[in-house]
């Protein structure tokens, strides 16, 4: 739906020039701009790879000058302000911006707030939502839109936009507090975010090396910021896809269930599957999950002993070993 506003924004097709799109996904079709003169800015990992695959300019930062650029714009606040500050810095003094958004994501807020800031026209809406032309003003955007790290417990920081961006999130310290006393060798943390219970892993005694998986390059970029310590090796990937070439004894994980604004449990599904795949026949998992989704099931489709050890009426920690089914896994490697 949102393709058609870009239809209703540009009717002539491409607009001219080197055109930066920040924040397109992979399920935009983007017709009316030119592949040739596109360069798009993703963070997300799935959709940054998929928009690779159609051959399309894409990375997780922007590079050089641009002519006009437009912005998607996120659920939170803090982050389409900074989505639109990244665009405006790489614009030249009194260029174009596009912002386009669902009302559900504060385009009408963001409307309002930027035409006390600059001039607005070709206001469009279409299918719930908006796509708007700004033209910057001298000096820019405000200086405090533009992504900067804030300290949200002691010694640790996040970028606008990150889950749980505002402090730790209660499963995560829920899980933290059922770790066991010394941790396995070789660890996994699928759905990293910005390092939190990474940095109470590394705190036990065991870790020889910690694999952060995140799939949001702002929250990994934090994680980098907030585990400084060298047993940390950092990777930006989907978590259902993630491999290493050697399997591992440990994974902790506090899986989304939400795509978009979408409960999904296949998410935590397919993590419950990534864990399975690269642990050892005797590796655990330690996992936490809000305790209406039905996770069982795919956990006992994949270990062999499965128990929980922890929880309260909103969540629950499990703990999951293959032991049982570790000659069939074993076999498979």
């Amino acid at each position: 739906m949102t393709q058609s506003r870009l239809d209703l924004a540009f009717p002539d097709g491409h607009p001219g020039g080197r055109v930066l799109f920040v924040g397109a996904t992979a399920a935009d079709h983007l017709f009316p701009l030119d592949p040739a003169r596109l360069t798009i800015v993703q963070g997300h990992a799935p959709d940054h790879d998929a928009l690779a695959e159609r051959g399309l300019t894409v990375a997780p930062a922007a590079d050089g000058r641009f002519d006009l650029a437009i912005v998607r714009l996120p659920r939170a606040k803090a982050a389409a302000r900074a989505r639109m500050a990244l665009a405006a810095d790489h614009l030249p003094e009194g260029g174009t911006l596009w912002v386009d958004g669902q009302k559900t994501d504060g385009v009408d807020s963001l409307l309002k707030e930027l035409r006390g800031l600059a001039p607005v026209a070709d206001v469009i809406s279409k299918a719930h939502g908006k796509i708007f032309r700004v033209t910057l003003p001298e000096g820019g955007l405000p200086a405090d839109w533009r992504a900067e790290a804030r300290e949200v417990e002691p010694g640790f920081r996040t970028l606008p936009g990150v889950f749980s961006a505002d402090g730790v999130d209660p499963g995560s310290r829920m899980l933290a507090q059922h770790l066991p006393p010394k941790m396995p060798t070789r660890v996994v943390d699928l759905g990293a975010g910005w390092g939190w219970l990474s940095a109470q892993a590394l705190a036990r005694p065991g870790i020889a090396e910690i694999h952060l998986v995140e799939a949001d390059h702002a929250a990994l970029e934090s994680a980098r910021m907030n585990v400084t310590d060298p047993r940390a090796r950092f990777h930006w990937a989907d978590a259902r896809g993630f491999r290493l070439r050697e399997p591992v004894n440990g994974v902790i994980m506090n899986p989304p269930f939400h795509e978009g604004r979408q409960a999904d449990p296949r998410l935590g599904a397919a993590f419950i599957e990534t864990a399975a795949r690269i642990l050892t026949g005797a590796g655990r998992l330690w996992m936490v999950a809000n305790r209406h989704l039905p996770y069982e099931t795919v956990l006992a489709q994949h270990f062999g002993q499965v128990h929980e050890i922890g929880g309260d009426t909103r969540f629950k920690v499990i703990e999951a070993t293959a032991a049982g089914k570790g000659a069939a896994r074993g076999a498979r490697r």
